[in-house]
């Protein structure tokens, strides 16, 4: 049999048979789950108890598999200034060339620079 509250295994000639008002028979295997049910404590709440480990899902790591997750994608998406196209041409832009375009937009605004100056 098992415990009506801890539902350990009850062994032959250990524990107690307790019928309920409604005529239902509860055994219970000790004294402490005797006295909880008596209290109307409810297993669930009582830490020590397979109601509780059960709830709280305890004691079955070798039962589960390992869980699969799903692998996020990269997504590349226009920004407001420029167009997934204008993105992809730049990214596939050679380093040097960029940079000599930077040089030269630096250039430029240097250039505007000593205009605004001389006038």
């Amino acid at each position: 049999e098992l415990c009506a509250m801890s539902e350990y295994r009850i062994w032959p000639g250990t524990g107690k048979l307790f019928i309920r008002r409604d005529g239902k028979p509860i055994f219970l295997g000790s004294s402490k789950a005797q006295s909880l049910t008596l209290q109307r404590k409810k297993p669930a709440k009582l830490v020590w108890t397979q109601a509780w480990r059960r709830l709280h899902k305890k004691g079955l790591s070798e039962t589960n598999l390992k869980k699969r997750r799903t692998r996020t994608n990269k997504v590349q998406r226009a920004v407001v200034g420029l167009s997934l196209e204008d993105i992809k041409k730049k990214a596939s832009q050679k380093a040097e060339f960029r940079s000599a375009q930077r040089d030269a937009a630096l250039k430029e605004v240097k250039d505007r620079k000593k205009a605004n100056k001389a006038k």
